[in-house]
């Protein structure tokens, strides 16, 4: 595993992060910020014995200009924390069937923007999904705008990097799970009931789509039908689609 420290803004992630239990060394809040999420912030932080730290409005600017991301909207609160454990693909496989007879994992090929990044982590925790694997190259990192755009989620989905996506889909494969990759020219729907084994779902940029090399290692290749003028589904919404249409199937 490794372990960075990172800032978290924003009330709601915030709040997530405690609860979920994320090592959060100090929680900063601009004086004068009220109402009931900043109520709650300092009630469940004294809980967990995490110091809450009042700065007047200039050392939160301050705050804000030289650890956050330009232009973040941190609704004056934000927290410094041991960043989220990640695992070894090995770690993450043995926790998967731990935790799921049949897991999914969410794996990503090409998704550079953060804001996507976090909206797959909210889809893919939201939907009981077992983790996320990310490759170490060609992929969005873990940033505080991935973190506030899933919303907490990244505080209770596994996450596993990798060196070699190719190479973690066919550990994987080897590990029981079939692959599932998106096309628009995929022959199957997103519906085909072809969800009854541990799945990894493969989830590609909106412009390019999965390499090449990738889809080699696809036991399944699915669509979502559009019906409007647009051509493309945001890649976080195509991955809630299916995501969900996972969990609808297996819970029949």
């Amino acid at each position: 595993m490794e372990n960075k420290n990172s800032y978290i803004f924003g009330r709601n992630p915030v709040l997530e992060a405690i609860a979920s239990g994320n090592p959060i060394e100090k929680i900063f809040i601009c004086f004068g910020m009220k109402g009931e999420p900043i109520n709650s912030i300092y009630s469940n932080a004294k809980k967990a014995g995490i110091k809450c730290s009042n700065l007047d409005k200039r050392k939160f600017n301050e705050l804000e200009k030289n650890y956050l991301p330009k232009g973040s909207n941190s609704q004056g609160v934000a927290a410094i924390i041991r960043s989220f454990d990640i695992l070894s693909l090995e770690e993450l496989i043995e926790k998967s069937y731990t935790d799921n007879k049949l897991p999914v994992i969410i794996a990503l090929d090409g998704i550079t923007d953060p804001h996507n990044l976090g909206a797959i982590a909210r889809s893919a925790e939201c939907s009981g999904a077992s983790g996320l694997i990310l490759p170490e190259h060609n992929t969005a990192p873990i940033t505080p705008v991935a973190v506030k755009a899933s919303a907490g989620a990244m505080s209770h989905l596994p996450i596993a990097k990798v060196n070699n996506l190719s190479q973690a889909l066919q550990t994987l494969k080897d590990s029981g799970f079939w692959i599932i990759g998106t096309s628009s020219d995929a022959d199957r729907l997103y519906s085909d009931n072809i969800y009854n084994q541990p799945n990894v779902l493969l989830i590609g940029s909106e412009g390019k789509g999965l390499r090449p090399g990738i889809i080699n290692h696809c036991d399944f290749m699915v669509k979502i039908p559009l019906y409007g003028k647009v051509s493309s589904l945001n890649a976080s919404v195509s991955a809630g689609i299916i995501l969900f249409e996972i969990k609808r199937q297996r819970d029949k």
